[in-house]
Formats: C-alpha cells, sequence, structure tokens
C-alpha cells in the first residue's frame, strides 16, 4: 500500500521485491492472487542467497520449488510455520530441503501470547459466572 509508506518504508512492485530483497518474509492471506506466489518463476528473479520466511499460509509457497531452490543454494535458508497440508505428510519435500527450519504452526505462541490468552478465558469465565458474559457469540 503506498499510503503507508515513510522514511523508513517504501512500497515497491513485486518483481523489485524480489529482485532486491535480502529476507523475504509472508504475512499475507491467502488469495488466488497470492497462492503458489513463492514460486519458480519468482525464485529466479530472486537475490542468490535470498532468506525466505512463512508465518501466513502454506500454499503461498510452492514447496517443491522451494525445496529445489534450497538445495541448489539459489535460496540460502527459509523458516516455515505453515505448510501447505497440515499436519505435515512424510513425503513433504522442505522436509528432505538444506536449511530449511519447519515449526508447527505456533509462530502466534510466545509465552507472552499464551498468558494473554490465558488471562483472557479467565476472566471471560469470572465474567460468566458474574453473569455479565463478554464476547457472546450467540446472546
Amino acid at each position: 500500500n503506498p499510503a503507508l509508506e515513510s522514511d523508513t518504508m517504501k512500497y515497491v512492485e513485486l518483481d523489485e521485491l524480489f529482485a532486491k530483497s535480502d529476507v523475504i518474509v509472508l504475512h499475507c492471506p491467502l488469495f488466488e492472487s497470492t497462492k503458489g506466489i513463492i514460486n519458480k518463476e519468482n525464485i529466479a528473479r530472486m537475490k542468490d542467497g535470498v532468506m525466505i520466511v512463512n508465518n501466513s499460509r502454506g500454499p503461498l509457497i510452492v514447496e517443491e520449488d522451494l525445496a529445489e531452490a534450497l538445495n541448489s543454494g539459489k535460496v540460502a535458508g527459509a523458516a516455515v510455520d505453515v505448510v501447505s497440508t497440515e499436519p505435515i505428510k512424510p513425503d513433504n519435500p522442505l522436509l528432505k530441503a538444506k536449511n530449511c527450519i519447519i515449526t508447527p504452526h505456533i509462530s502466534w505462541a510466545p509465552k507472552e501470547s499464551r498468558k494473554r490468552l490465558m488471562d483472557i478465558a479467565a476472566d471471560n469465565l469470572e465474567k460468566f459466572l458474574k453473569n455479565t458474559p463478554v464476547n457472546v457469540v450467540n446472546p
């Protein structure tokens, strides 16, 4: 979004982003337009030695293409918290790819997030018991 530009952030088109980035971190929803955005063609446009991180949706990456790029050294490393099919299947090519870290869809769950989640649950229960529930789905 060009409106978000600042002294420290500049909007660029995807071609420029792929060509100039040392690290590409995916934080986007899964739409038809974003599905497979990290693919063989776009990887070829990236700098040699790029790092790729995906915390969003597994199908943003064509896993076979990323595994090939990791094994060839085109992509220096990848960290993915999501894969195309969860739980991950034993034949997922990223499992055998070089320099690939895979976490089980838990990047949302640092200690602080889990504590906040437990605090909200306890608060909701307390308010429910006092007959003043919050976050009611079906009143």
